[in-house]
């Protein structure tokens, strides 16, 4: 960045008007604002398609790329600078011209179990209704608890936890970033471990998205991009591409640094959670990427491509 360069005098964030989508992009302005405490930032609440349909599975309408597409378009027509974006709602490809500037501090990437009455999904009677919106973990439910009924859930978390609260289930399962952030911790009976719950790829972080040709813009988001957290999301968003990861795979992934070393765990499964095919990669951080196409392969070699085929029929 030109060391002579001024931030921009404005910044408007292109947002999702769900409450939690909204507590991101504030987040994001005032950390912005602490940065650059003469730029003007104001935020631009959207309605997207995703937000709209909400009485079939995501996975059955084009997956998550719903929530953000109408926030490209405003990035594209100029009416905003940048989005913000929970990472594992950002399809693996982005647009040609569209970037992510940044990818922030990770929250807790854990899955949270919810009940009113049950302390963990161990504890449910046979025939229990759990409620998710998530292939991926309604596979490892299922293939930890096939007594247990799994069942469509969409909505924003307020929906979603006043379904709970009117008996159309025992219990549901939410990220634990989304209610930690909406100050929702005590509705939380149990974080469930990434060993019996394996997170979503990027869940917890949340990406800032900007055009590419936006010359200095990105360079004043730098600030904002958290390298540790980056290399992980990254090395899950490979296994993914290369298993034409999307709403419609049960996949998982998660990369965690410890002591200078990353370990990556991924699974792909079959809906029933009959089939579950795991692998785990190891190496030196800066070598993200490798270790998520490494994980890919295993899960391939494993049988992955059965399962994957099985689906795009």
């Amino acid at each position: 960045m030109n060391q002579a360069a001024s931030p921009p005098a404005s910044i408007v964030i292109a947002s999702r008007e769900s409450a939690l989508a909204m507590w991101q992009a504030q987040f994001i302005t005032r950390r912005l604002g602490l940065l650059y405490p003469q730029t003007g930032i104001s935020i631009m609440g959207m309605t997207t398609q995703g937000d709209q349909i909400l009485d079939k599975p995501l996975a059955k309408i084009g997956g998550k790329g719903l929530f953000i597409k109408e926030l490209e378009q405003a990035l594209e027509d100029g009416r905003a600078d940048i989005a913000v974006h929970s990472m594992k709602d950002v399809p693996m490809a982005l647009p040609e011209g569209f970037m992510l500037a940044a990818i922030t501090e990770r929250e807790d990437p854990r899955d949270a179990f919810v009940s009113n009455n049950f302390s963990g999904l161990a504890e449910l009677p046979e025939g229990a209704v759990v409620g998710t919106s998530s292939l991926r973990r309604e596979s490892q439910i299922r293939h930890r608890f096939p007594h247990l009924k799994v069942e469509a859930l969409r909505g924003n978390v307020q929906t979603r936890l006043r379904k709970l609260d009117e008996g159309q289930y025992q219990a549901i399962i939410l990220a634990a970033a989304g209610l930690k952030r909406l100050g929702l911790s005590d509705r939380i009976a149990a974080l469930i471990s990434s060993e019996d719950s394996l997170p979503a790829v990027g869940q917890g972080a949340l990406g800032i998205e900007c055009r590419s040709d936006r010359g200095e813009l990105p360079d004043f988001l730098k600030p904002l991009y958290h390298v540790e957290t980056a290399q992980c999301v990254l090395a899950e968003r490979a296994v993914s591409s290369v298993l034409g990861g999307s709403c419609q795979v049960p996949l998982g992934a998660f990369a965690e640094i410890a002591d200078g070393k990353m370990r990556l765990r991924a699974f792909v499964a079959s809906p029933d959670g009959r089939q579950m095919i795991r692998a785990e990669e190891t190496g030196v951080p800066e070598a993200f990427e490798a270790i998520g196409k490494a994980a890919a392969r295993k899960l391939l070699d494993g049988g992955a491509g059965d399962i994957l085929a099985a689906l795009a029929i």
